[in-house]
């Protein structure tokens, strides 16, 4: 895999790089899929989804109807058994999955809304990839993430899977703060993520702890507090994203709440040390900020 020397901090340019090009792709899920808000100003924070609402041109996600125009044969008749179908599309593989037939659209159909949503992709494939990646992490959360990819890699002994988990950490942030920047959470959703910014304060604040203060660390209690974001993520999205996101949530969120990678991170005379303490130097620097 050529990119596993890019650091987390870069992944970000590298994703949006790689979005398919055309038209947006919908499916049953509430919001589209593969499209980025060009206009986003908010800043993720890596392991807070630090989601802010700001001014924009960009237009609500929604659920668009979409459909497949019929093939035609070489005589250039279409078809007369030919079906439309709608179909879902994961931005990330390219992976189609069938639907219910739905009715061809016709000439005269107009959604300002696609249209919308089409110009914001095409613009965002043209900015810098450096601009895209200052739009969606800020400096000392892509240090933190930095620290997390190299104590991942010294833990697991394998720079690929490193790197997907930092990849799939990226993905989801991306999407949820779509999904929060184009207002696409019920008010419902939306006591959820307070939910979850409280949830994600405590364990910041005991990340640190348990490193500023010796013999204080508990594994299980770190882990226990990692599980709790980790379902209170799968509740917030789980009628706007698909499985496969889903299992990204708990690929990113298993991984770091595993008991074993907490006790190599937290070894006193372990070669991880040096790490913890700049990533708890980065939280700490969220926490006077108020981001976390």
């Amino acid at each position: 895999m050529g990119k596993l020397r890019q650091s987390p901090s870069t992944l970000v340019s590298t994703l949006c790089e790689a979005e398919p090009k055309g038209k947006p792709q919908v499916n049953r899920y509430t919001g589209v899929h593969g499209t980025k808000d060009a206009t986003l100003q908010t800043r993720l924070i890596p392991l807070s989804f630090h989601l802010q609402r700001g001014k924009g041109l960009a237009a609500p996600l929604s659920a668009l109807s979409a459909s497949r125009r019929p093939e035609r044969p070489a005589d250039g008749r279409v078809a007369v058994d030919a079906q439309p179908v709608a179909r879902s599309m994961d931005s990330d593989s390219g992976e189609q999955s069938e639907g219910e037939p739905v009715t061809a659209a016709g000439p005269d159909v107009f959604s300002s809304k696609s249209l919308a949503l089409q110009a914001q992709k095409k613009i965002l494939s043209k900015i810098a990839s450096k601009t895209v990646a200052n739009m969606l992490i800020d400096d000392t959360s892509s240090e933190i993430f930095d620290e997390l990819y190299k104590v991942t890699k010294e833990h697991t002994h394998n720079k690929k899977e490193a790197h997907k988990i930092m990849k799939d950490l990226i993905k989801v942030a991306i999407k949820i703060g779509i999904l929060y920047r184009n207002n696409q959470f019920s008010q419902e959703e939306l006591v959820i993520v307070e939910k979850f910014r409280k949830k994600l304060n405590q364990t910041a604040m005991t990340i640190v702890s348990f490193y500023e203060v010796e013999y204080t660390f508990d594994r299980n209690v770190l882990s226990n507090l990692l599980h709790e974001c980790k379902d209170l993520v799968h509740e917030l999205v789980q009628r706007h994203l698909t499985p496969r996101t889903h299992g990204r949530i708990n690929h990113v969120f298993n991984h770091f709440a595993n008991v074993e990678f907490l006790s190599t991170l937290y070894s006193l005379d372990g070669d991880c040390r040096p790490n913890l303490k700049r990533i708890c130097e980065g939280i700490n620097k969220l926490l006077d900020e108020k981001v976390l």
